[in-house]
């Protein structure tokens, strides 16, 4: 009996469907069978945004930490969990480099041949950051340096990026501080064996000032004896604390100004004039070597000042106007604040140019 052509039809189209499916199963087969790949999806900064408020959260410049200082790393997340700070993409991967559009350099870290800096051409949208926290007495110079610098990062008021712990003005003033209880009368966190190898400046007034008061000293390189609360519990112990810096030199103000005051302290300062101190600070907040004819006349003054409960809470009126943060004790934040720092500018600042002479205006 024949078939009829709707049969015949219906077995057609079963049979390519039948011939489908079986292409489909083979091919499936085939690919799961192949070796899985691992990818990464794209950085923020570099996918393509669907808009504009978009575009203004994701899209972040690369900034490439080209030396870790001291090799002291930290965690990048560190500066938005530390500093509020998330502006750029914070990177110490090289090979990021033609995409960067900073790379931070290290100038301690730098070969007297430049032997070590990038070698792959610049990108012309590419800013190299000078990164210097040391004193002109304590920077070798390196002839090569100049002319390859965009920008600035250091300690002094007019660099390109200034990096300084500074006060804050309180939204509301306080109505009472209450000093930390005092065990001793002047202290310093030194260790005497590089106390000789000091500047002359420091040693010498060091060594005239102990003839006439007592000076109780902590050696620093007792690490784990200076870590975070105990760092600031010790100098919070003492009426006065010596912030003497290792040289003398303008808007050179480091750490050991800023830890006294936090820490509810009087600081004994030897550095730069009291004006550039007051750049910083209260001139009623510290007191400055300079406005003592010798170190006997300083010591008496302690010495009365430490009769006078009345006279000596006087300096710490200014905490009824500012706020001072604490510093990063630990070892690993060392340069933490001043990266974080450079990462804030770059993404808020979009300028191109060139420092033309940095022995010039750092060293000069």
């Amino acid at each position: 009996m024949a078939s009829s052509p709707n049969f015949s039809i219906l077995r057609a189209i079963l049979t390519v469907t039948l011939m489908l499916a079986g292409a489909t199963f083979l091919f499936l087969m085939h690919y799961t069978s192949l070796p899985s790949h691992k990818w990464h999806p794209l950085p923020a900064y570099s996918r393509r945004p669907n808009s504009t408020a978009e575009t203004q959260q994701t899209v972040k410049p690369i900034v490439l930490l080209w030396f870790w200082p001291e090799n002291k790393s930290f965690d990048f997340q560190d500066c938005k969990k530390l500093f509020d700070i998330d502006s750029c993409h914070l990177t110490d991967d090289r090979y990021l480099y033609s995409r960067a559009e900073a790379v931070v350099i290290f100038h301690r870290a730098i070969h007297d041949d430049l032997s070590n800096l990038p070698t792959s051409p610049r990108p012309r949208f590419q800013r190299w950051i000078w990164f210097n926290m040391d004193s002109p007495t304590n920077t070798h110079w390196i002839a090569g340096i100049q002319g390859l610098f965009n920008l600035t990062l250091s300690y002094r008021q007019d660099a390109d990026i200034h990096v300084r712990w500074k006060l804050t003005v309180k939204k509301k003033p306080a109505e009472h501080f209450v000093l930390p209880r005092k065990q001793r009368l002047l202290c310093w966190i030194v260790d005497k064996s590089d106390l000789s190898k000091t500047s002359v400046e420091r040693y010498s007034y060091y060594i005239e000032l102990v003839k006439y008061i007592k000076v109780h000293n902590f050696s620093s390189s007792s690490a784990e004896s200076f870590k975070g609360e105990n760092y600031f519990r010790t100098i919070s112990s003492c009426k006065f604390f010596l912030s003497f810096e290792n040289s003398i030199h303008r808007d050179y103000i480091t750490e050991t100004f800023n830890g006294p005051l936090a820490a509810g302290t009087v600081p004994i300062v030897l550095g730069p004039p009291r004006k550039n101190y007051e750049d910083f600070a209260p001139g009623t907040s510290f007191i400055h070597v300079n406005d003592f004819p010798d170190a006997m006349t300083l010591a008496n003054f302690l010495l009365r000042l430490d009769e006078d409960d009345e006279a000596y809470i006087r300096y710490f009126s200014w905490r009824q106007f500012y706020t001072v943060r604490r510093h990063l004790t630990e070892e690993n934040h060392k340069f933490a604040h001043a990266i974080c720092q450079a990462c804030h500018h770059v993404g808020m600042n979009k300028e191109y140019r060139v420092v033309p002479d940095l022995y010039k205006w750092f060293l000069l």
